[in-house]
C-alpha cells in the first residue's frame, strides 16, 4: 500500500494529543504519591552543622500535626517558599522539621543563617537515601504529619497560599479542635 508513510505521522499526532492533554489539564503538583496513609519512613539524620539537635522519626511522632519540609541550599523554589515557613514558625502555627536534602553541610548551615531558621530540627540527607524513601521527586516538597507520623498529605514544589489556607491551616484547625 502506499499508505505505508503514514503510521509514523499518526503515531506522532497521538503522542502530541497525549502530551498537549497532560500540559493544559493535568496539574503537576498532584502527582500522587503511595506513602500518603501510610506512616513515614525510619531515618535518623545529623543536623546543620549549628543548628540544634538531630533530625529522627520519632520527632514526627510527638502527638501533634507537624511539617517535614524537604529544602536545599540550591533550590531557587526553596527560597520563594521561605517567608512562607518563616510567617508560620512566627506565628507559633505548627512546628517545622527541616530536610536537607543532597546539600553541602557548609552550604545548608550558610542558607539558614542568611535566610532565617524555621525549623525546630533539621537533618542533612548528604546522599539523598531519606528523600528515596519519602517519595521525594525534587525540592521543595512539604509532607503534611499526623500526631502519630502517618503522611497525611504531600505539597509539591512550594507552598502557596492555596495550599496553606486549603491544605496546611484546615488540617491544624482540625487537630486544635477549632
Amino acid at each position: 500500500m502506499r499508505f505505508g508513510f503514514l503510521a509514523p505521522v499518526v503515531t506522532f499526532a497521538l503522542i502530541a494529543a497525549v502530551m498537549a492533554y497532560a500540559l493544559f489539564f493535568l496539574d503537576p503538583k498532584e502527582i500522587p504519591s503511595e506513602l500518603v496513609s501510610k506512616p513515614a519512613p525510619e531515618f535518623s539524620l545529623t543536623p546543620v552543622p549549628g543548628y540544634g539537635l538531630p533530625l529522627e522519626t520519632a520527632h514526627l511522632k510527638e502527638g501533634k500535626i507537624t511539617l517535614l519540609n524537604v529544602f536545599a541550599s540550591w533550590c531557587v523554589a526553596c527560597l520563594a517558599e521561605h517567608p512562607t515557613l518563616m510567617a508560620l514558625k512566627e506565628k507559633g502555627a505548627v512546628e517545622i522539621f527541616g530536610l536537607n536534602y543532597k546539600d553541602k553541610p557548609d552550604a545548608a548551615q550558610k542558607w539558614l543563617t542568611k535566610h532565617g531558621n524555621p525549623y525546630t530540627r533539621t537533618g542533612m540527607d548528604l546522599n539523598g537515601r531519606v528523600g528515596i524513601n519519602f517519595g521525594v521527586y525534587g525540592v521543595p516538597e512539604t509532607f503534611i504529619m499526623s500526631p502519630d507520623g502517618t503522611i497525611l498529605d504531600k505539597i509539591i514544589g512550594p507552598i502557596t497560599e492555596d495550599d496553606l489556607n486549603n491544605r496546611i491551616l484546615p488540617r491544624l484547625k482540625g487537630a486544635n479542635g477549632s
